[in-house]
C-alpha cells in the first residue's frame, strides 16, 4: 500500500510514498506491516501518529525513535492485514494478487509474468520480466489490459510481443 521515502525530521518519523488509488486510505489503519527491501518477513508496527503532507504520510512507528532509525527503513514496503482492506467489486484486483500472473498478449504470446507496478503521475505501470529476459511496462488502463483470469493467474493485454 505504500513505501518508506526518507525520514522524516530528527525524532525518528517517517515520509510514506502511498501506492493505492486512494492514498489515505492507509492512515485510517492503527498497525502496518513493514518489510524491507531485502525482501524478509513483514514485521508489525503500531503508527503512533500520522498525517497527510504534500502527497506523501508523515507517519511515526513504534519502536522508531531516530532519524537513523526512521533511516534504516528506508525502502520498506507498507502493508496491513488482507482483512483489513475493504471487500473488492467485480473485475477489481488488489494489485498485489496480480504479481507473479502470466502475461499474454491477444496472439497468445506470452509476455512474462507481473513482477511489480510501478507508481507514476497518472495511472500504475505494470512491470512484466519477460521469458526473453526483456523487461516490458505496461500503462493499467483499459486500452491495454483486456482482463484478468484470476483463478487462472492470467492478464491478458492488448500489447505487441517486440515493444
Amino acid at each position: 500500500m505504500g513505501r518508506i521515502a526518507s525520514p522524516h525530521g530528527v525524532r525518528g518519523a517517517v515520509k510514506v510514498k502511498p501506492q493505492s488509488a486512494d492514498p489515505a486510505s492507509l492512515l485510517d489503519h492503527e498497525q502496518w506491516w513493514l518489510r524491507s527491501r531485502s525482501g524478509s518477513d513483514w514485521t508489525a508496527y503500531r503508527v503512533l501518529a500520522r498525517r497527510e503532507q504534500n502527497g506523501m504520510l508523515v507517519v511515526e512507528l513504534s519502536g522508531v525513535a531516530s532519524r537513523d532509525a526512521a533511516a534504516a527503513l528506508h525502502g520498506a514496503d507498507v502493508g496491513v492485514p488482507r482483512e483489513a482492506l475493504p471487500a473488492l467489486g467485480d473485475d477489481e484486483h488488489y494489485q498485489a494478487d496480480l504479481i507473479g500472473m502470466s502475461v499474454v498478449n491477444r496472439e497468445g504470446a506470452a509476455l512474462g509474468v507481473a513482477v511489480e507496478f510501478v507508481q507514476s503521475g497518472a495511472h500504475p505501470i505494470l512491470r512484466i520480466a519477460g521469458h526473453d529476459g526483456q523487461e516490458r511496462l505496461i500503462p493499467w488502463v483499459t486500452k491495454y489490459i483486456d482482463g484478468v483470469d484470476a483463478p487462472g493467474r492470467r492478464i491478458d493485454v492488448d500489447w505487441p510481443v517486440n515493444y
